[in-house]
């Protein structure tokens, strides 16, 4: 019989999870972001104000007592390791306590890039070797949740498993955009179908599929025989969901553990793919929400990032155009809203908007500036933009797609780079009419 969530006694998993390795999958290009990731990979994304996406993975290890990590990199890494080097450093390698970079790196026997998941894991193989682990845990780097990784590796040991996959419910015609899973009662796995163009639904939930979250347990000799299997075959894509997982559950010893939320089994968890920037502007904007389903403010599961030493948020007050406001939004350290109204938004740390201005369900990411009489709706304002004074945003839908990125949800995404280009029709004046704002010339950094 599988334990329950009332049986799981502290030291039962603390033995597990010291005994585990975590290799987080953080190389990925994240390109249905859109120009998001055009200078960082998908994992150093800036969310919820503070934060990059990686930070929550890495939080739920930290918090499950699982201090042994491996961060595998490639894509446009270096704002991603720069985070991590200064957000990070308190693993500072005693035993048993670590975080490792593990960048794509060329040898005498493999001059290629990571070609997949499985072959990423499988470049990295006398890293698992040397730590000698019991269990290694694979996440993924680029999900917004928060899980407790401890049941799961109880849940794999009670039930037998050499494989576990961590599962969850969605909507059956999004169920496409997963790895589908169909389980029998004992939540041993006999199906496993990558990205189906029919997915199949959930016994007795016609509406729902149970997906793969991109986590999996393995027991460490067993996923090192398998890693070594799929790397002779010439025609596997090398992939755990393509290749590996299906391989492996010809062989009958696949579990699913279907996530659940933390503080009531009875409720499904909380697990975002931002992966779209449609998806990445509505989990920001979750946020928001007077009791948001991700809780930010949880001190029993605290997320750890980067600390910047900035001041305290200002709220600025103009004789014109009354104080500055913000309803319903989040503001992080070192912003200031003069004179202008912020509503349902979220302004990340040291971002800025000036008198008369009007943003409304929109994100300002860190470093970015609005100017004067502005009105921005429905938009992300990429890292350090500066948008002039009388420009709108998500008010004309022609303009934003002729100018900057606009989502199929109607999101319209700025960056620097587009600011450099664009012709900005600004609003009439009854003092006359100016028809283009000269911009200036912006360098870009990545951040």
């Amino acid at each position: 019989m599988l334990p329950s969530s009332d049986s799981r006694s502290g030291r039962f998993v603390s033995r597990l999870t010291r005994d585990t390795l975590a290799l987080v999958m953080a190389g990925g290009r994240g390109s249905r972001l859109q120009q998001l990731t055009l200078y960082r990979s998908k994992p150093a994304v800036h969310f919820g104000g503070k934060y990059r996406i990686i930070d929550f993975t890495l939080s739920n290890c930290i918090n499950s007592g699982i201090r042994k990590v491996g961060v595998l990199t490639q894509y446009k890494s270096h704002s991603l390791i720069q985070h991590l080097q200064s957000g990070w450093n308190f693993l500072r390698g005693q035993p048993g306590e670590f975080l490792e970079l593990l960048p794509a790196d060329q040898t005498s026997d493999n001059s290629l890039w990571y070609a997949g998941t499985a072959d990423a894991v499988y470049q990295n193989i006398e890293c698992i070797r040397a730590h000698q682990p019991e269990y290694v845990l694979i996440l993924a780097g680029d999900h917004i949740y928060k899980m407790d990784y401890g049941p799961m590796l109880a849940h794999h040991v009670a039930s037998g498993a050499k494989v576990t996959i961590g599962c969850i419910e969605v909507p059956i015609e999004e169920a496409d955009q997963f790895g589908v899973v169909e389980m029998d009662e004992s939540t041993r796995i006999h199906s496993f179908i990558e990205k189906s163009p029919t997915p199949k639904a959930m016994p007795g939930k016609p509406d729902r599929a149970l997906a793969s979250m991109g986590i999996y347990v393995f027991n460490a000799r067993f996923l090192l025989d398998l890693l070594r299997e799929d790397a002779g075959l010439t025609m596997s894509s090398h992939d755990f969901g393509k290749d590996v997982i299906p391989d492996a559950i010809k062989e009958g010893h696949v579990f699913a553990y279907p996530f659940r939320d933390m503080n009531d089994d009875t409720k499904l968890g909380y697990w975002r793919d931002v992966g779209t920037v449609d998806a990445y502007w509505r989990a920001n904007i979750e946020l928001t929400n007077v009791t948001p389903e991700l809780n930010l403010y949880d001190d029993q599961w605290p997320i750890w990032t980067r600390q910047e030493q900035v001041p305290p948020a200002k709220f600025a007050f103009d004789e014109e155009y009354g104080s500055g406001s913000a309803i319903d939004s989040l503001i992080s350290g070192g912003c200031i809203v003069s004179g202008a109204s912020v509503h349902r938004s979220v302004m990340f740390v040291q971002s800025r908007v000036e008198t008369g201005s009007i943003i409304e369900d929109s994100l300002l990411l860190p470093n970015s500036s609005v100017g004067k009489q502005c009105v921005i709706r429905n938009a992300i304002i990429d890292a350090g933009c500066q948008i002039p004074d009388g420009m709108k945003i998500g008010c004309d839908a022609e303009s934003d797609a002729r100018n900057f990125h606009r989502s199929p949800g109607g999101i319209v995404l700025v960056t620097r780079d587009m600011l450099e280009g664009s012709v900005i029709e600004p609003p009439r004046r009854s003092t006359g009419t100016v028809t283009q704002i000269d911009l200036p010339r912006l360098r870009y950094a990545a951040q």
